[in-house]
């Protein structure tokens, strides 16, 4: 089975900075994508950032577009994701997904339920 770890999360002012990690493990390939997706309490699972398996194109929320920043390291089977200039509004449990490729016209990385594998969360709290 494969697992994600997710960390780096914590608790820090307006305008700071964090790092997510996302370890994977398990049986993996290299053909994969995989998202950022984060939950507020009470609120739904909002998309923030994917990166896919092809040549490594990246999508962003409107939200994040332009603070955050999604990359990966193949030879950690890591994926980050930078997050700049945070805001109240980011605080939530951040969430990493992984998706296999099965069909490469099958594309949907902003949708959460297109993913097969999710890590546990890491919170990141935004203080004004």
């Amino acid at each position: 089975q494969v697992q994600l770890v997710e960390s780096g999360g914590g608790l820090v002012q307006a305008g700071e900075t964090l790092r997510l990690s996302c370890a994977v493990s398990g049986r993996t390939s290299s053909m994969h994508s995989m998202a950022w997706f984060r939950q507020a309490p009470g609120k739904e699972r909002d998309f923030v950032a994917a990166i896919s398996w092809s040549v490594g194109s990246t999508y962003y929320a409107d939200s994040v577009k332009g603070r955050f920043t999604i990359s990966r390291d193949s030879a950690k089977n890591t994926v980050y994701l930078q997050m700049n200039s945070l805001k109240p509004e980011d605080t939530a449990v951040y969430c990493c997904a992984l998706r296999f490729v099965r069909d490469p016209l099958d594309f949907h990385p902003t949708n959460d339920r297109w993913y097969d594998y999710w890590g546990q969360g890491t919170q990141v709290t935004v203080s004004s």
